[in-house]
């Protein structure tokens, strides 16, 4: 009887050590929604990393009240968040704005230990390369209500923040769409675009895997194919290959 209750205490303890082992290895996403969004954009895809078994970060960020060097400082909440999960496999999804946040943070960013618990990022039609839309309206009052300073930053010219940075360390993934949901601004661009980013500015140089989509920028975020390639991307740092 001695024995029995010596195994069992042991046993248990045995299997509690390996679920909390299990735990501080449960990945953490960050989702960040883009310009002039809430974080109920990113909501389908928080539902579905949950049930794959993630910790998910998603929450709003004052995205039209500051600029991007004041706004990328959310990051730090998703990494503060993934931290008091014990999780060190932290991956990112960003929709527009939102890779361009991730972009600026990690500009000098070289602590090794922070660096090796980022697994990959997925960016979700960011204006890699800035918008013809700003170019076109900057100066309108209208946009600058409505889009805030982050907005005016997103130009395409070559003195625009998005031009200037430098390539990150990172494991990134960029997808795109080449359908607009914004017909009314299709005379801005020379080439497919989803509406908001043209399909040549959502590339990045130091990307590992580029996919287009025919999706709109709006609502790009929501879809299945696109939800299905971010977790291709996670596991295998590639995008399927039969889209």
């Amino acid at each position: 009887m001695v024995k029995w209750i010596l195994f069992t205490i042991l046993f248990s303890s045995m299997t509690f050590a390996s679920f909390t082992l299990k735990a501080s290895e449960q990945p953490c996403l960050i989702a960040l929604h883009g310009l002039a969004r809430k974080s109920g954009s990113m909501n389908k895809i928080e539902r579905e990393f949950k049930k794959k078994g993630y910790f998910v970060w998603n929450e709003t960020y004052p995205s039209t009240e500051k600029k991007v060097e004041d706004l990328s400082a959310v990051i730090q909440e998703g990494l503060n968040f993934c931290k008091s999960k014990n999780s060190k496999n932290i991956f990112f999804v960003t929709h527009s704005m939102g890779g361009i946040l991730v972009r600026y943070y990690f500009q000098n960013k070289k602590e090794d230990a922070l660096l090796k618990t980022i697994k990959a990022v997925v960016m979700i039609s960011p204006p890699n390369h800035g918008s013809e839309i700003v170019d076109a309206f900057k100066n309108q009052s209208w946009f600058k209500w409505f889009n805030g300073p982050a907005g005016l930053q997103l130009g395409t010219d070559k003195n625009s923040l998005p031009n200037k940075l430098k390539s990150v360390p990172l494991t990134i993934g960029v997808i795109t769409g080449n359908s607009s949901s914004d017909p009314w601004f299709s005379y801005l661009f020379k080439g497919p675009n989803d509406g908001k980013v043209s399909v040549e500015s959502a590339k990045l140089h130091e990307m590992k895997d580029f996919l287009v989509v025919p999706s709109g920028h709006t609502f790009i975020m929501n879809s299945d194919d696109v939800i299905k390639n971010i977790f291709n991307f996670f596991e295998n740092n590639q995008f399927l290959k039969d889209n």
